[in-house]
C-alpha cells in the first residue's frame, strides 16, 4: 500500500511529534508526497500530544484525516481516544510498556510494542518514540530505513543521541522480526 495515514499520540514529551516528522522527510527524501500536521493538548509537556502524517505517491487533499491507515498509541488515553477511528483492517501500534489493556477490535491488527523498557536497555527512555517508529516501519514499509536514518541524521544534530536513536529504530525493527505476538 503507498498511502498511508497515521496517526502518532500520546503525553508531551513523549516525542510523538519527533516521530511524525521523521517519517515526513523520509518520505519526501523518497519523492513521495507527505503531510504532517501537529495537535498540542493545552499542557505542553505531560498534556496529551498527537500528529497525523500522511504519506501518498498521488498528491494529498487534505491533512486531515478521519479515519487513520496506523495510529501508533504511546499511552491508553492516545489508544482509546485514536483506536475506535482506526479504519476498517487499520493496524494498532500500542506501546504495552504502559498500555496494559488493549481495545478490542476484531476488524484490526494490534502489534505491541514493549517500547518503554527496549528504551530502557538502551540507556534512554526517551528513545521509546524511536523503538516504536522501527516498530512501525518494519511492519507498514511506509518509507524505507535508509529514508528515515537520513531524516534522524538531518534533524538530530547531537551525535549522542542520534546514534542512541538509531539504535532504538533498528531494535524496534528487529522486535517485530522476532516477535510472534502480532495478532490479526
Amino acid at each position: 500500500m503507498s498511502y498511508h495515514a497515521v496517526v502518532i499520540a500520546g503525553f508531551g514529551g513523549q516525542g510523538v511529534m519527533l516521530a511524525g516528522q521523521i517519517i515526513a522527510m523520509a518520505a519526501v527524501i523518497e519523492g513521495k508526497n507527505a503531510t504532517w500536521l501537529p495537535s498540542y493538548g493545552p499542557e505542553m509537556r505531560g498534556g496529551t500530544a498527537n500528529c497525523t502524517v500522511i504519506v501518498d505517491e498521488k498528491p494529498i487533499n487534505s491533512p486531515v484525516v478521519d479515519h487513520p491507515t496506523e495510529v501508533i498509541a504511546m499511552n491508553f488515553p492516545s489508544m482509546m481516544k485514536f483506536g475506535p477511528r482506526l479504519k476498517h483492517r487499520g493496524i494498532l501500534f500500542v506501546n504495552s510498556s504502559i498500555v496494559e489493556h488493549v481495545l478490542e477490535r476484531d476488524d484490526v491488527e494490534t502489534v505491541k510494542v514493549p517500547a518503554n523498557e527496549i528504551a530502557e536497555e538502551l540507556g534512554n527512555t526517551k528513545a521509546a518514540n524511536m523503538v516504536m517508529l522501527g516498530a512501525f516501519l518494519e511492519v507498514t514499509k511506509a518509507v524505507s530505513f535508509e529514508a528515515v536514518r537520513e531524516a534522524l541524521s538531518e534533524k538530530i544534530t547531537r551525535k549522542d543521541l542520534l546514534e542512541i536513536d538509531l539504535m532504538a529504530l533498528d531494535r524496534g525493527r528487529e522486535y517485530i522480526k522476532k516477535s510472534h505476538s502480532r495478532s490479526s
